[in-house]
């Protein structure tokens, strides 16, 4: 049995041939968009919404998220495989981190005064899961789906919410609870794509079917329906954001 060639790349977004490309990688563009999202979403369950409020939210994520976590997942192991420079990581991951909590900062005075323990908590969400500090337990199945799904939403209604506000709707909870749902579902389905990915070398197998019908298993076959519901999921979360999104316009 020959086993079929796996479309290169750490993942099915993964560039080769420059900078350009190792950027885009580790920028992991559909799944940060994805979580971005969420914050759109959370935003548009607010008593009010101000769209430079919400773009300020959405650029603070962008930094801490898009860039942070994932300079720090890079320095830790390598798993994408670029080219960026170690020093060049710890300065994008700094910079970046630090530019979140200024935002964060900024809103503070215009928004709920929840959000001045949210600033506090995403440092330790992002330090904490990506270096595995605390003895790696936020670096877990769990410790993602609240950290990237449940967080953004919470984090996306108090920056829209009134200053002042003590309390946060019981749609916003509810909201926060699908989401995290949602991200553990992505867990559950990129960890096995990254293992067959990045770790596994051959996959030979038959399944047989019951009347007798018999396919073979390679690493192609296995990976395929991961990938395909994780580019589906990926396009189906931001076109959900833009529609409660309008809906509020």
């Amino acid at each position: 049995m020959v086993e079929r060639r796996l479309p290169a790349g750490a993942a099915f977004y993964a560039r080769h041939g420059g900078k350009r490309a190792d950027w885009w990688t580790l920028l992991h563009p559909p799944y940060t968009i994805w979580h971005l999202s969420y914050v759109v979403m959370g935003a548009a369950l607010a008593p009010r919404l101000s769209r430079a409020m919400l773009g300020a939210t959405i650029l603070a994520f962008f930094l801490a998220v898009g860039l942070a976590a994932h300079a720090l997942d890079e320095l830790h192991g390598r798993p994408l495989d670029t080219t960026i420079s170690a020093q060049t990581l710890r300065i994008v991951a700094a910079t970046s981190l630090a530019g979140a909590v200024v935002l964060g900062a900024l809103a503070v005075p215009h928004s709920s005064v929840l959000l001045v323990p949210c600033i506090a908590i995403g440092v330790l969400l992002v330090l904490g899961y990506n270096l595995e500090l605390l003895g790696g337990r936020l670096h877990t199945d769990i410790g993602f789906a609240v950290a990237w799904g449940g967080f953004p939403v919470l984090v996306g209604f108090l920056a829209q919410a009134p200053p002042m506000t003590e309390a946060v709707t019981v749609a916003a909870l509810a909201l926060a609870l699908a989401t995290t749902a949602l991200s553990y579902t992505q867990r559950r389905l990129s960890t096995p794509a990254r293992e067959l990915r990045r770790r596994v070398s051959g996959v030979h197998g038959v399944m047989t079917m019951t009347d007798g019908t018999r396919h073979s298993l390679d690493r192609t076959a296995l990976l395929a329906p991961l990938e395909a519901a994780l580019k589906a999921l990926s396009i189906a979360m931001p076109m959900l954001a833009l529609t409660l999104l309008l809906a509020r316009t």
